[in-house]
């Protein structure tokens, strides 16, 4: 008898199981709207022209080594990235910042940390929230209890900013965490407003709750990296620079790096002494796990942040990416109204970044990917990035089928 015949079987991963079906799926109309990973219009993963430049100045270097990182990471990718995250209140907070594996590993890592030295008794996740938190929160310390807070209003597809704020004060406990998605929120595309933000940092401070700001798409969200880092920002610079939290920050959307896994954890501390703990234990962690984050891809971020030029492409890279992303969203919105197909639809063109809830049943979404071959994730989320010139009519039809087959 093997020694692993005990082991449970695990529950398949939503997402790569949908990538394996559509990978097996030989229909030449088939079209992923699943994956959370950008396309251009060709449906081909998209390597931004600012990321070709710096890929070209790296390996021309006669100096480019592979030598190991720092425990810290990249300096000079862990120095931009605090740059672009808290620009002008970088100056006037003690941050502790440490590069990862990608936003998964800094989520992971905060987890960690934070399990073992707040020893939180609940963390709050937004309902729905992307997929992977409550796997690593339950990876981390099963015994941390996961709460949802209300965020999404399944009857009106908008934010239920009010159920988020009320529930947060009648049952959130001081020491409890909170992770809260910066913008383009995964899956639902919705994010708060600025009064929001203030409104939620306010209820943070007030309760003793200890934030995780997730930062996955800066740049991406509305084309405007500045603009997505707002909320950070904001909780930066409120009660005079007092309130402690931590971002974690993927550059897997912003840079199209998604196979290199950059991404940094951002603690921010009220003293120098706490954030000398907690770089000390963090380096503790980071070297039992990792030992060292990859480099090349460090190496590309920063080359591009540190020129004017490339930075300045950069930005219009973007352009590109979001423009395209909002250009798709008028297009699927427009043939759907066309057809008068049953239905709100209206949110298609408030949601924001790569993702929108489609409120399709499970019947649905069933017929939808075996009769049309259309696929989407067991949730509805729709990602945006699956759909071209040459596919959204025929998704449009499709979805118009599926809603007034089922009526």
């Amino acid at each position: 008898m093997s020694l692993f015949e005990h082991i449970l079987e695990g529950v398949p991963d939503s997402i790569f199981a949908m990538m394996e079906a559509f990978a097996a799926d030989t229909n030449d109309k088939k079209v992923n709207l699943s994956p959370g990973i950008y396309r251009d219009d060709n449906a081909k993963t998209w390597v931004l022209p600012s990321v070709q430049k710096a890929r070209e100045i790296l390996v021309a270097d006669q100096n480019l080594n592979h030598d190991i990182s720092p425990q810290m990471g990249n300096p000079d990718l862990v120095s931009v990235a605090r740059q672009i995250t808290f620009k002008d209140t970088l100056s006037s907070r003690i941050i502790t910042s440490m590069q990862t594996i990608s936003g998964t590993g800094a989520n992971h890592f905060i987890a960690r940390l934070l399990s073992d030295t707040l020893q939180p008794k609940t963390v709050w996740l937004s309902n729905p929230t992307w997929e992977n938190h409550p796997k690593i929160w339950t990876h981390v310390n099963s015994a941390i209890e996961q709460h949802l807070y209300p965020y999404y209003d399944y009857r009106t597809s908008t934010l239920d900013i009010e159920g988020m704020i009320s529930t947060l004060k009648e049952r959130a406990s001081r020491g409890d965490v909170i992770i809260l998605q910066v913008c383009a929120h995964n899956p639902t595309g919705l994010d708060p407003s600025m009064e929001d933000w203030e409104t939620i940092a306010e209820v943070c401070e007030e309760k003793g709750i200890f934030p995780v700001l997730d930062s996955a798409y800066q740049g991406f969200a509305t084309g405007d990296a500045d603009n997505d880092a707002w909320a950070i920002r904001h909780f930066a610079a409120r009660s005079r620079g007092t309130m402690e939290f931590a971002v974690t920050q993927s550059f897997s959307k912003n840079f199209g790096l998604y196979g290199e896994r950059v991404g940094v954890l951002h603690i921010v501390t009220r003293t120098r002494g706490s954030a000398a703990k907690a770089e000390s234990a963090l380096k503790t962690l980071s070297r039992a796990e990792i030992t060292s984050a990859p480099a090349f891809g460090a190496k590309v971020v920063a080359t591009i942040l540190q020129d004017q030029v490339l930075r300045e492409q950069w930005q219009e890279d973007l352009k590109t990416m979001s423009g395209r992303l909002r250009h798709m969203r008028k297009r699927l919105y427009d043939e759907l109204i066309k057809r008068n197909t049953p239905g709100n639809w209206a949110h298609l063109l408030t949601d924001i970044g790569m993702f929108s809830y489609m409120r399709l049943s499970e019947d649905q979404l069933a017929i939808l990917r075996n009769t049309f071959h259309v696929y989407l994730l067991p949730s509805s989320r729709l990602s945006w990035t699956g759909l071209t010139s040459r596919n959204v009519e025929y998704v449009a039809e499709s979805i118009h089928k599926v809603v007034t087959l089922s009526m």
